[in-house]
């Protein structure tokens, strides 16, 4: 059983509330409703709540994957630990580097409609200034970069007020909706049919556009080693936030599909929430969801940064990148070297978005390749799983279910995912999505030749991990209980 509280960054900062705040913000509701629910309707049109549903079942897989890797390697890096130590460390560390390519490439896919939703606040004519949003994305990026800089405690207090704000909002929407008269389509409960998709291609980039929607959640897990018993905190808060989003996108969804006609949610693209808001409260409802959408938008851009910087810390801290990354500020302790270096990616990547013709050109393919990467470290991670429990697995028929079937449900659907989408985006989208995968190729095999610790990986082992635990759970419970920090933002 590994873990790594002692190598830099505080352990005991989150308490159970703040990692569910964590799973809910990395989700981003609104801004994933968005800035993807016009994208979402133009590949499966009035099938977008099915779409988000049998992803649902199989991301669900995946969580249960996460939550039980998490129990026996407590490790910031996540899928780069516990695919490097199970199938392979060449798979572990493009497991890791597609997390945080397509992290960084959110940075901007992000920043963008925040600058843009921003300036419609002030003035509507504002908002196609693509450069003029660049800038002011930006602006909010750096903003939560230095929260980010400033420590976990910083960080989590930002992200309760941000995320609270926005779940009231949407919450009310919710409501509203259900309560307002008039409608331009009938709901129908075919919406949610397997026989709206056209093909298994059209089921296939549905999904693969539904997986952004979910994706953040495992935030909780690169959180781990800060995290208050984490080996059981991590998993849970990702199982609460995914079922509470899933609710809210399929609610919204539906709602879209029943109050707008389809030409004004193709004519809407990233301002899809503002017509919704002002469908059911006009002058107000528009601009309030509008507030939604940027708080979310800034929330999510500090759980990505919380992965990508967490992810950036193990792989330097294992000499699988520059070593550098690993460093830990001595007063934040946060990994501001990982930091620094993902702010200077991402802002050079602002001044290339500044040039493009329009945010939802940008949006739609971001989104396309950020889902291929996700398709393939969720993949893996599955796979781990199963591997890493193989022993257990026949013990019981719980788990076999959750420790075993379901994962590779989950798993096999979003590599299949992969494979089927690949033949349907877009150049662009299929550029950056393979094209970030195969730069991470260069620093793996440098590396590599280095010859690294982690390509010489102690297997994990779901039976010899769960019996160190139970050896060392008396001395761990009494050094818990000595050394409680007080100073958790919440927990109960």
């Amino acid at each position: 059983m590994r873990t790594t509280h002692s190598r830099g960054l505080q352990p005991n900062v989150l308490g159970t509330f703040d990692t569910i705040v964590m799973a809910v913000a990395g989700s981003a509701p609104a801004y994933s409703l968005a800035a993807t629910t016009a994208v979402l309707f133009g590949a499966v049109g009035f099938a977008g709540p099915a779409a988000l549903l049998y992803c649902a079942i199989p991301m669900l897989g995946i969580v249960l994957a996460y939550a039980r890797l998490g129990r026996i390697d407590v490790n910031a890096g996540a899928g780069y630990s516990w695919v490097g130590r199970t199938l392979h460390p060449f798979l572990g560390f493009l497991s890791g580097w597609a997390l945080v390519f397509a992290a960084t490439v959110f940075m901007v896919a992000g920043s963008l409609p925040a600058g843009s939703l921003t300036l419609s606040l002030i003035d509507p004519d504002l908002a196609d200034d693509t450069p003029l949003a660049a800038a002011v994305g930006a602006g909010w990026f750096l903003m939560m970069l230095l929260v980010v800089l400033g420590g976990a405690r910083l960080t989590v207090r930002a992200q309760l007020v941000m995320s609270g704000v926005e779940m009231l909002i949407l919450v009310g929407f919710v409501l509203a909706a259900v309560l307002h008269r008039g409608h331009a389509t009938a709901f129908d409960w075919s919406w949610f049919g397997l026989d709206q998709f056209d093909g298994t291609h059209g089921f296939a980039a549905g999904a693969l556009i539904a997986a952004f929607y979910y994706w953040g959640w495992d935030v909780t897990s690169n959180l781990s080693e800060e995290t208050r018993n984490s080996r059981r905190t991590a998993g849970l808060a990702a199982l609460v936030g995914v079922g509470f989003v899933f609710v809210l996108f399929e609610a919204f969804t539906v709602a879209v599909n029943v109050l707008l006609t389809a030409e004004e949610i193709r004519t809407a693209g990233p301002n899809v929430l503002a017509v919704l808001g002002q469908e059911i409260w006009p002058g107000v409802g528009g601009k309030l969801l509008v507030v939604a959408v940027v708080l979310s938008t800034v929330a999510t851009l500090e759980t990505t940064l919380l992965q990508v910087t967490r992810s950036l810390f193990a792989m330097g801290r294992d000499r699988t990148l520059p070593a550098a990354l690993g460093t830990v500020h001595r007063r934040w302790n946060t990994p501001w070297v990982a930091i620094a270096a993902v702010g200077g990616a991402a802002l050079l990547m602002f001044v290339a978005a500044a040039a493009a013709e329009s945010v939802q050109r940008i949006l739609s393919d971001a989104v396309a390749a950020i889902g291929l990467q996700i398709a393939f470290y969720y993949g893996l991670a599955g796979i781990a799983a199963v591997v890493a429990y193989k022993s257990l697995l026949l013990r019981s028929v719980r788990n076999l279910v959750l420790g075993g079937l379901w994962p590779l449900l989950g798993s096999g659907f979003m590599l299949w995912c992969f494979v089927e989408s690949l033949g349907e985006l877009s150049g662009t989208a299929l550029t950056i999505g393979l094209g970030g995968l195969l730069i991470g190729v260069v620093p793996l095999l440098v590396y590599w030749r280095k010859g690294s610790d982690y390509y010489r990986p102690a297997r994990l082992d779901a039976v010899r991990a769960l019996a160190a635990a139970e050896d060392a759970g008396p001395a761990t419970a009494r050094s818990r209980k000595g050394a409680r920090d007080k100073s958790y933002a919440t927990d109960f």
